[in-house]
């Protein structure tokens, strides 16, 4: 096979894919927006709620990962089997509510029994184990994600499985 030479058609169709690659490649890397290897990837996991022993209020607890590089805020979190869902930190000991928490590049923001948690307030009826109650989680950048919270014994520990 004879190699191309300068100014023949086979090179110029050569050099045009190299270009169009080339701009396909640079039209992922921009814009807003919190898709591409440059925003946040948020994932959910090891999400459970305790079985409440009270009627109308309830903690719930997950894991979110941040693949991405960038932060992003939960802002809210929300339920149909619940009249409120609230975001606590615990400090020293001391529960207090706030309005959002940070999910940082390349991190973890962990809801955990004794650390930060989720509070379901005004439940519509009390879960049971077996149950999986469907919330929906807000962040400032990111669309939202549905998680599946199953309900576990009101003693489940995660680190042990019990």
């Amino acid at each position: 096979m004879k190699p191309m030479e300068p100014g023949k058609p086979g090179r110029h169709l050569a050099l045009t894919g190299i270009a169009v690659a080339g701009a396909l490649a640079l039209a992922g890397c921009g814009g807003s927006g919190s898709s591409g290897s440059s925003g946040a990837e948020l994932s959910v996991g090891a999400s459970y709620m305790p079985q409440p022993v009270s009627a109308d209020m309830a903690a719930g607890f997950l894991t979110i990962t941040n693949k991405g590089g960038t932060k992003d805020e939960l802002t809210s979190v929300t339920s149909d089997s619940a009249g409120e869902i609230t975001m606590h930190e615990t400090n020293g000991g001391a529960m207090q509510e706030v309005t959002s928490f940070e999910v940082p590049a390349h991190g973890q923001l962990v809801f955990k029994s004794g650390g930060n948690h989720l509070m379901f307030e005004k439940l519509k009826r009390r879960p049971e184990q077996g149950d999986t109650i469907t919330l929906k989680l807000k962040f400032a950048e990111s669309g939202p994600l549905t998680v599946e919270m199953p309900v576990k014994s009101a003693t489940y520990n995660p680190s042990t499985g019990h």
